[in-house]
């Protein structure tokens, strides 16, 4: 039997030298370029350069090397093709078994902080890998393709049951590794057009969707016990949730990560918008927050939050922006709660929240900014995407549209409660108080389709403290129904975005129950 080729050229060498290593000593012949080539030899392994089988040198400091009928040839040949074999032979040229290649590192060049050069970025755009790659893969009945270090073992196990011998390897192990070559390949594209597009037009959302993952994790199951559901990190440097590191407890649930992204965000984005307060703490139960506070006093920003709606709060996500205290952990004590998220956790909190097997805590350190790439959602038929970022509200230059104004402290109140309704699904009202340290919702009233009716859940939640309070709207009131409800359970104040055909009506009823109102001219919508 003619010897096997093995053509090895990768960015990323981790085990290159044992996997060269076993091929030889299997009976392969290692052909190489460039890098690889030379660590190869330097651990002793003998290598072919790819410039003798092709007969023409690198050109263009390496950008053209593989390029050449002698390398696609030998590895797209179909081997049960005479016509094809033959040609092979009258060409010169070998055949190439086993086709080992990762890429130039794009998307790791392309997150560096600062940011690489254009020139740089695009001198990391690979041409030759994944010209290979592709070709590997769609022969791969006659050829073995290898993109990543992980395969090495299995790929090398299946040789050493055929003595070396890569006809012998199994359809089935040939497929997996084509189709994850494949999908190698898609993902680079996708992360070169869309760095790209960044880079080189004005558009925030990009004309065409590109997306890919990290490899999934099959999650228990889905919302429901009868489907299916996986999470897929982002690919490149792990960000947000899939870079959370979780302390004991079951395995994350689909509708955990939902929650904890709910969560994740609406923390995010009172860290973001309000500069006072030294502590946040969020509640967040079905997507919707029950609760949320800002304090200088983290086991009061935990107890105000679980006060707005304890009753909701059972199998609750929590979420803190700042390092989970002991005393915090002593103050959650027995509650039920699903999750927990913080940038850390005191060794005694981490203990104390530990004790109730049940519960998931993960660290995010840190929990980083909410940021203004493009959200996608898919729809029947296709997808929609936006940027959502966080409220954008310029509160030197609110619309106080009532005889009674608001300033100061109150207006701290209102950066704080825009905050929060911002995460809340729409119809939405949350009805929000200055407490001794800080700010809190005391009601929330989440996802109606009657503006008036998410005021009575909001009221019914808060009880007695309705009472004084501010009432925060996501969007405008279209009748003074809802003034005149707020007025009888005892609401003081509203900020809502204005905009209706009957904003004079709602001024009016305003200004006849006493209230101060301000147009902050931003809608809140969250379906």
């Amino acid at each position: 039997m003619e010897r096997p080729t093995a053509l090895i050229s990768v960015w990323d060498k981790t085990g290159i030298e044992e996997l060269a290593a076993s091929l030889q000593s299997m009976g392969w012949t290692i052909l190489s370029t460039g890098g690889t080539a030379t660590r190869l030899r330097d651990s002793g392994i003998e290598v072919r350069d790819v410039s003798e089988a092709t007969g023409h040198p690198e050109i263009f400091d390496g950008r053209v090397k593989t390029l050449h009928p002698a390398v696609h040839g030998g590895i797209l040949a179909r081997r049960d093709s005479k016509q094809d074999m033959e040609k092979l032979v009258e060409m010169g040229y070998g055949s190439i078994d086993l086709v080992c290649v990762n890429l130039y590192p794009f998307e790791e060049t392309a997150a560096r902080d600062p940011p690489a050069s254009e020139q740089e970025l695009i001198e990391m755009i690979d041409i030759g890998g994944p010209t290979m790659v592709r070709s590997a893969a769609k022969n791969h009945a006659d050829v073995i393709v290898i993109t990543n270090p992980d395969q090495h073992r299995s790929v090398l196990e299946a040789l050493s049951k055929t003595e070396g011998n890569p006809s012998g390897v199994d359809l089935g192990l040939r497929r997996d590794l084509a189709i994850s070559a494949f999908q190698s390949t898609a993902a680079y594209d996708s992360a070169v057009s869309n760095e790209l597009w960044g880079r080189f037009t004005e558009s925030t959302i990009p004309n065409r969707i590109l997306t890919t993952s990290d490899q999934g994790v099959e999650l228990r199951y889905g919302e429901n016990p009868h489907q299916p559901a996986s999470f897929f990190p982002s690919p490149g440097a792990s960000r947000g949730l899939s870079r959370a590191v979780q302390h004991g407890g079951k395995p994350l649930s689909y509708n955990n990560y939902l929650d904890l992204d709910a969560a994740l965000r609406l923390v995010r984005s009172i860290s973001q918008t309000c500069d006072f307060g030294s502590h946040s703490c969020v509640v967040i139960k079905h997507t919707n927050p029950c609760g949320a506070s800002i304090s200088e006093n983290q086991v009061s920003a935990w107890e105000n939050s679980l006060a707005s709606d304890p009753e909701s709060a059972f199998g609750c996500v929590i979420a803190f922006d700042r390092v989970v205290e002991r005393e915090t952990a002593e103050s959650i004590g027995n509650h039920f709660f699903e999750c927990m998220i913080a940038p850390g956790y005191e060794s005694d909190a981490l203990e104390i929240l530990s004790e109730s097997k049940n519960r998931r805590i993960l660290t995010l350190d840190p929990l980083g900014e909410i940021t203004d790439e493009p959200k996608i959602r898919q729809v029947q038929g296709g997808w929609l995407s936006q940027i959502q970022g966080i409220p954008n509200i310029d509160w030197e230059n609110v619309s106080h549209v009532t005889e009674k104004t608001l300033e100061g402290d109150e207006l701290n109140l209102a950066r704080f409660g825009t905050s929060v309704i911002a995460e809340v699904q729409s119809n939405a009202i949350i009805l929000v108080r200055k407490t001794e340290n800080g700010y809190s919702t005391v009601g929330v009233g989440p996802g109606q389709t009657s503006r008036v009716e998410s005021v009575r859940i909001a009221a019914r939640r808060a009880g007695e403290r309705a009472k004084g309070a501010m009432m925060i709207s996501d969007a405008f009131f279209p009748f003074r129904d809802g003034i005149d409800t707020s007025n009888e359970i005892g609401i003081t104040s509203i900020v809502q975005p204005g905009g209706s055909i009957r904003d004079d009506e709602v001024i009016e009823a305003a200004n006849q129950h006493d209230m101060a109102m301000i147009f902050t001219g931003i809608r809140l919508f969250r379906h």
